[in-house]
Parts: C-alpha cells; sequence; structure tokens
C-alpha cells in the first residue's frame, strides 16, 4: 500500500518454493473440496430425486409415456420446469448456491488459509459471483477454535509465565475466532478486564504451505481468460501480502496503538474510539487489549433509541481523516470489526488488515472528497489521478472530467440506498482499462471499505449520502468546509 512507513517492514511470503509437502498437501485439497462440493449437492431426498430422475427420463421421451412415476410431470414444458425447480424446493436455494456452500464447507476443513481466502472473497462482493460472495460470509465468523489448553500454552510461551502468574483469570471458551486468531477475556493482574487476541499453533508454517500451492494454481487458472480477468496470481500476491502482516502481532499492535492515538488528533471525535493496547501482557503470537462491550455494527437495530445515521457518519469521519491525514487506516470494517459501544460511544476492532497510503495517494482522495462535497472541480481528480500514475500525462482533463462527473452523479445526487457505490467504482475501473490500466490496490482496498460503508448506511441511515457529508471533512478543509455550511444553511454535528 504506497509508500512503507520506516519500522514497519513485513518479511514477504516466498510464493515460488514447492516442494514434496506442497504437493501432498495439493492432493489433500482436491480431495476435501471435491467431496464437500458433491456432499452439499447430493441432498435431496429420494422422493425428489426420483421426481428429478423422471423428469430427465421425459424430456428425453420427449413425448406421453406410461412409465412415469405417479405424480411426475406428463409434459416435456412442466418436466423442464420441475427438473430446475428440484434444487429450490429442496433446499429453498439454488444448485450454484449448494455448490458454493459445499466450497466453503471445504475451506473451513482445510483451515485458516482457506478461510481467510473466503473471507477475501466475502469482502469483495463486485468481483466474485454472488453465490459465492454470499456463502463465503460463513468465513467471517463460523471458523472453529482451537482447543483452550493450545491458546494457553501460546500465552505462557510468549510471555514467558504461566497464566495464573500474569493474569487473575483466563476465560477457555473464546468470545470469537477467526482465521488466524481468536479472542479470550481475561482480567488483568491489575485488576483491568482485558482480551488477548492468540494466534493459532503453527499458523504461519501452515499458511505459507498453503499460499504456495494456491499461487501455483492461479498461475496455471491464468492461462485462461477467465483467469487472466479475475487476476488470479494478483489475488494470491494480495491475500500473501496481508496475511504477511497478520501473522506480525506485534506490528499490529503498534498500528492499533497509532490509529487510536491519532482519532483526537484534531481535538475531537470523542465518540468513537479503539481498544487500548496494553504492552506489557503482548508478545510475538498474543495481543492484550481493553475489552469493548457492545454489539456488532450488522446487529444493531436500526429502529432503536440510538441516531445509528449520527454513529455512522462519526466512524465514516475518523475512517476518512485515517485515510486521508494520518496514514494507517483500517482496512476491514465488516460488521464484526466495527461495534456501537454500550456507552454510545463506536469502536474499531481487529487491526489485522491496516492499509497506508503514500502522500500522492493522500492527496488524491483528498482532492475527491473536495471536489464531491466544496467546489465540484472534476478537472483536479483528473490531474490527480495523473500524478499517481493512474493516467496518462497525455490525457484530455477536460474530457477526462465530464466522464468522471458523469460516473460520479448519481452518488452525489441520491442517497447511497438508492444507488450502488460498487457500481459506480467498477464504471470507474472499467474508464482506466480503457487506458490499458489495471485496478491500482489501493482503490482496491479503499473501495473495499467504502462498500461496507454503504451497506451499513442502506439499513442504518437509508437517506444519508455520504459523498455530500460537509461533516467527513471538516478537519480536512475547515476553512472551506465551515463556508460551505453557512452557504447551504447545515449544521455540523460535535
Amino acid at each position: 500500500m504506497g509508500s512503507e512507513v520506516p519500522g514497519r517492514a513485513v518479511t514477504p511470503i516466498r510464493l515460488d518454493r514447492v516442494g514434496v509437502r506442497e504437493a501432498t498437501r495439493a492432493l489433500v485439497i482436491g480431495v476435501v473440496l471435491f467431496f464437500a462440493v458433491v456432499r452439499r449437492m447430493a441432498r435431496p431426498s429420494r422422493r425428489a430425486l426420483i421426481g428429478w430422475a423422471a423428469a430427465r427420463w421425459r424430456i428425453r421421451r420427449a413425448g406421453e409415456g406410461p412409465l412415469l412415476p405417479s405424480g411426475a410431470p406428463r409434459t416435456v414444458p412442466a418436466a423442464r420446469e420441475a427438473l430446475a425447480a428440484v434444487p429450490a424446493a429442496v433446499w429453498g436455494s439454488t444448485w450454484a448456491a449448494e455448490g458454493c456452500e459445499g466450497l466453503v464447507d471445504g475451506f473451513i476443513k482445510l483451515g485458516p488459509t482457506f478461510v481467510k481466502l473466503g473471507q477475501l472473497i466475502a469482502s469483495s462482493p463486485t468481483v466474485f459471483p454472488a453465490p459465492l460472495s454470499a456463502a463465503c460470509e460463513r468465513c467471517l465468523d463460523q471458523v472453529p477454535p482451537i482447543p483452550a489448553e493450545d491458546a494457553r500454552r501460546v500465552v505462557e510461551e510468549d510471555l514467558g509465565a504461566t497464566i495464573s502468574a500474569r493474569f487473575r483469570s483466563f476465560d477457555d471458551r473464546p468470545l470469537a475466532a477467526a482465521s488466524i486468531a481468536q479472542v479470550h477475556a481475561c482480567v488483568l493482574s491489575d485488576g483491568r478486564k482485558a482480551v488477548l487476541k492468540i494466534q493459532r499453533p503453527d499458523i504461519a508454517r501452515r499458511m505459507r504451505r498453503d499460499l504456495r500451492i494456491m499461487y501455483v494454481l492461479a498461475r496455471l487458472a491464468e492461462r485462461s481468460a477467465l483467469g487472466r480477468t479475475a487476476n488470479a496470481k494478483g489475488a494470491v500476491e494480495d491475500l500473501a501480502r496481508v496475511t504477511a502482516r497478520e501473522l506480525d502481532s506485534r506490528l499490529e499492535a503498534r498500528e492499533q496503538a497509532a490509529f487510536r492515538a491519532n482519532i483526537h488528533a484534531f481535538g475531537d471525535n470523542w465518540h468513537v474510539t479503539a481498544p487500548e493496547v496494553y504492552e506489557q501482557w503482548c508478545g510475538p503470537r498474543v495481543i492484550c487489549m481493553e475489552r469493548m462491550y457492545g454489539q456488532p455494527f450488522d446487529r444493531v437495530d436500526p429502529e432503536g433509541p440510538v441516531d445509528t445515521e449520527l454513529v455512522i457518519r462519526r466512524v465514516c469521519k475518523v475512517w476518512l481523516e485515517a485515510l486521508a491525514v494520518h496514514g494507517p487506516f483500517h482496512g476491514d470494517v465488516h460488521g464484526g470489526n466495527v461495534w456501537l459501544l454500550d456507552d454510545g460511544r463506536a469502536s474499531f476492532l481487529d487491526f489485522g488488515i491496516v492499509g497506508e497510503l503514500s502522500e500522492p495517494w493522500r492527496e488524491l482522495f483528498r482532492t475527491v472528497f473536495r471536489t464531491s462535497m466544496i467546489d465540484a472541480d472534476f478537472v483536479a481528480v483528473v490531474r490527480a489521478f495523473k500524478k499517481v500514475g493512474v493516467l496518462p500525462v497525455e490525457a484530455d482533463e477536460a474530457q477526462l472530467a465530464v466522464v468522471v462527473q458523469a460516473m460520479f452523479a448519481p452518488l452525489l445526487d441520491r442517497g447511497l440506498s438508492d444507488v450502488g457505490l460498487g457500481e459506480v467504482l467498477r464504471s470507474l475501473f472499467t474508464v482506466l482499462q480503457q487506458f490499458g490500466i489495471g485496478t491500482p490496490q489501493e482503490m482496491l482496498l479503499v473501495t473495499k471499505q467504502l462498500v461496507y460503508f454503504e451497506g451499513y448506511s442502506k439499513v442504518l441511515a437509508p437517506s444519508y449520502v455520504l459523498a455530500r457529508d460537509l461533516y467527513l471533512v471538516r478537519n480536512l478543509f475547515p476553512e472551506e468546509t465551515l463556508a460551505r455550511a453557512e452557504e447551504l444553511g447545515v449544521t455540523l454535528p460535535d
């Protein structure tokens, strides 16, 4: 992501080392995925299978016949309708959906690397087929936990002392389990309530091995047009970069602490927070932090007593300031990682994925929001794209400004519930492809987060227009924002 920050270098995962172990594991992967899909697609009852077989027989026969079972369709059109309806009637879904669910069953059985792949697919609904993205949502919160004794062993090895020596209490039941780590509640020796994010044992070696296998499969996939269009190799490389960072717990702890400190850099944003990191109880595979009490954004009741639109605005403001000003920004704001706390504040959680843009990219996004909210100068947006190398220097600025303005006009004029942000961004990516330019990684990560915010807005604040909310840029362009707000007669919240 952009330029690297000193002291934050991450050891990359070598994807070109493949040996006998990887070959054996590849065979296991193929078998597990095959039978997981077959098992899901073989769920119909015997009666349904008889009806399905009868319908197939009727279509092939293409005429009336005395051998049809009782109740079977007796015309070709009816048989075709029955054949197509069998999966939905029996499972309540389609063949494709069941196949995707089976694939996810296989991901979960194969372990953390494939669960992480599922999370990547779930967080990119505009890139992958809808049934697959929907099925992979299970990877966000349905990961089997490791045994408590394994979690305890990792903590004791990292901290160099027994659990009883460092903590007043430790809950063996995890609060949550994810692909790389799981979270346990505890009480520190000084009485503070906290949680421990504990990596799974031997996770680094296992994920490196599986990523090498994925890379080989991706290179094979790119021999096809579909594989090249999906940029399969690039997707695995991106997953490897993300995984390398997530395996570095000390880096994650530092970035979480930096993000938390930056929230109040402008002397406001007191209604948003992130858990405090307790460094004395952290280790290479363990992060200890303040315990938060509340509920995930995707479980918040829009009809409840809380002003959910104001909460979303506050969260978006903090995230945008991190993106465009401070540096490290949260790179995975799905519903489980943004909470509405019991005291009314909002909190960002889980900093396993953190992005950081170089200054030219920060300037680009500042320009985009200034244009959409204050001055409507789309020529400035085109020039910013040129500065980061996305658009060629010789491109006609005026002509491109008209195109960009046309793409963003529906988003700027209506609420997010009426227009898909993903659709607008896909249109922008299409324009870039016309210039022979692939979608930059910086834009992909930022786009994913904006799509999440779009999802929250549709449920919790249907009339909210993120791209026109002056409150979000109050600290970015203070004088211009206040002048524009006064001109429009808008009152900005605290």
